[in-house]
């Protein structure tokens, strides 16, 4: 089956043709992200209003180019995913209608897909690998460790119970000077820095709950800060390689315990895998650190390739088409696109809980 996936949940614009194979392999026959960086820039981090205008504007070109790329039509196509949620709420609008519209006009199903789950079952397209697995997924909204024991079926074991490590890598950024997106060039910085220059926490360190936070250790980098009066680029680089090597050993710690949680509970199987993904993913240091720690405790690290951490409509297709080939049914014109939207509704909230439901 071929499905056509439509991603808006947040800045990037994404349109993905992906095959699903009887075998249960999957096939990327085209990826289009169109970022808007440029757009958001200025402003030091997303705007929901422009981002859900430049989403109205570049949409159907993005659909075009993927169908091109692809070398298929409509007709071609056996169903429509889109993003419905978590995400900012305009931009799901523009995406989610697109989709209804499409469906509409071609007498295609559609299915209404969670931004999270497109995350959670990219290993499952990419590495071919079957539940149960230990997923941790990390990107600027969400921080969490959850087994994966089929499409539909998600328990978390753990949290933020405050900010999200990409929030804290952002906003770490943002207290140093750096310029917008924070993440990537906190990474750049930290690699020629000292990472034990400055002695930051280790948040949650010892907990027997698995749950993670990082606001303290985000708080910490600013206090350091501001102990000098003007921040050198020594000092910053010195302070953003601290700050990782702390991270790092944060995720390190919170997930040895993980892991021994589902060995626990799955003692059969002899090789577990860790998949981690998610715009924070695209790590090399957590990558690495992710790495040394699989090894230590006989896991298997599948970490998603570096085009499919940020947001990309490959995963919401594929999210798509593993419902489609179990049977499950597609959603109907009055799905509803919802800005919070758990993995495991049936986890106790966190943080974040109100009238839109919870956040994670």
């Amino acid at each position: 089956m071929v499905v056509l996936g439509i991603e808006t949940s947040c800045d990037e614009t994404a349109a993905s043709l992906v095959r699903r194979n009887p075998d249960g392999s999957g096939d990327i026959l085209s990826n289009v992200v169109l970022s808007q960086l440029d757009e958001h820039a200025p402003f030091g981090g997303v705007v929901p209003e422009i981002a859900a205008r430049a989403h109205v504007e570049a949409l159907d070109g993005i659909i075009s180019q993927a169908l091109a790329r692809a070398e298929t039509t409509f007709d071609d196509v056996d169903a429509i995913a889109a993003t419905s949620g978590p995400g900012l709420i305009g931009g799901l609008i523009v995406g989610l209608m697109t989709g209804k519209a499409i469906a509409a006009a071609t007498g295609k199903p559609l299915y209404a897909v969670n931004h999270l789950e497109g995350h959670a079952l990219t290993a499952r397209l990419t590495d071919g690998i079957r539940d149960p697995y230990l997923l941790l997924l990390v990107s600027g909204g969400h921080t969490q460790l959850l087994v994966v024991a089929g499409v539909g079926d998600y328990r978390r074991l753990a949290t933020t119970i405050d900010d999200a490590l990409g929030e804290a890598f952002d906003k770490t950024a943002k207290l140093l000077g750096l310029p917008y997106p924070g993440g990537p060039e906190v990474e750049r910085r930290a690699a020629s820095g000292n990472p034990l220059r400055f002695d930051l926490p280790r948040p949650m360190r010892g907990e027997e709950r698995l749950d993670f936070s990082f606001s303290g250790l985000k708080t910490a980098v600013r206090q350091q800060a501001a102990k000098h009066a003007r921040l050198s680029e020594e000092d910053v680089a010195d302070l953003c390689a601290s700050f990782q090597k702390a991270v790092t050993d944060t995720l390190e710690e919170r997930l040895s315990r993980g892991i021994e949680r589902f060995r626990a509970d799955f003692p059969e199987i002899d090789t577990p895998a860790l998949v981690v993904a998610g715009g924070v993913a695209a790590n090399r240091a957590i990558r690495t650190a992710l790495a040394s720690l699989t090894d230590r405790h006989g896991f298997r690290l599948i970490a998603a390739p570096i085009e499919l951490c940020t947001d990309n409509a490959a995963m919401i297709a594929w999210a798509g088409a593993e419902r489609m080939a179990l049977g499950l049914p597609a959603d109907t014109a009055d799905v509803a696109p919802r800005s919070r939207w758990p993995l495991d509704e049936s986890a106790e909230v966190r943080i974040g809980s109100g009238r839109r439901g919870a956040k994670a």
